[in-house]
């Protein structure tokens, strides 16, 4: 075993709980339910002391602002974050450089929700983190690619102002097939609210005069997420 590999070999992804490990996530639901953070973690496969591998993947994508501006760092440029040694740097760099070759000739493909995690995977990154409540809907055709998503109304810390209304529109006019309502708690704690259920039910009803049906409502935080569907809320009109 190199240096590098005993240093990192304590901080792997083997060292997490099988239910938290990238890997197996990534079989269980696919790729395309993972985080780019997620999938820079089992890239890297370890990271070090003071450095759990999945800090190290988020320190790597912020330390360059987007992933576009990953794919263009150079392999000393990747050097530079601590816990990327030249190893763990050209590899990261082989397989963004892979990507980026495919992403010349590939179509961009849909994006399908099947599992309230690929809802919040598709919105954690943009709105997990944000300060203000912000109430989005997914659009969906009739077998569960995702048309869009938008904003449809940011409220304070504690409360959002939702009218069926806004909500119903955009689904219209995209003639979508039915939707996912999702928001996000700025106080990192997913758990519903009354108020949550309360909306939830009221455009469950407004759906089903509009023959859209409400498929979830998913509660994304920066600890996780709740699926009202999960947690039994019935969403039958």
């Amino acid at each position: 075993m190199d240096q590098e590999s005993a240093t990192y070999s304590s901080y792997s992804i083997l060292s997490l709980p099988e239910e938290d490990r990238p890997r197996e996530r990534l079989a269980r639901f696919g790729a395309e339910a993972m985080s780019s953070a997620d999938l820079i973690a089992i890239i890297l496969g370890s990271g070090m002391k003071g450095r759990p591998v999945q800090q190290l993947a988020h320190e790597v994508i912020s330390n360059f602002g987007t992933l576009k501006g990953l794919s263009e760092a150079t392999v000393e440029e990747l050097r530079q974050i601590k816990g990327l040694g030249v190893a763990k740097a050209i590899q990261l760099k082989a397989a963004l450089s892979l990507g980026m070759r495919l992403s010349r000739h590939a179509v961009c493909p849909k994006y399908k929700i099947e599992n309230p995690v690929h809802a919040y995977n598709l919105l954690k990154d943009e709105f997990a983190n944000e300060k203000r409540e912000h109430f989005i809907v997914i659009l969906l055709d009739v077998k569960g690619y995702v048309i869009n998503h938008q904003v449809i109304a940011i409220g304070t810390l504690s409360q959002t102002l939702v009218h069926p209304r806004e909500v119903f529109y955009p689904a219209i006019r995209h003639k979508a097939a039915g939707l996912i309502l999702a928001h996000n708690h700025p106080s990192g704690d997913p758990t519903p609210s009354k108020e949550d259920f309360e909306v939830t039910e009221l455009l469950v009803k407004a759906g089903g005069l509009v023959s859209i049906p409400v498929h979830d409502h998913v509660i994304i935080a920066e600890t996780g997420y709740h699926s009202l569907r999960q947690k039994g809320f019935s969403f039958s009109c």
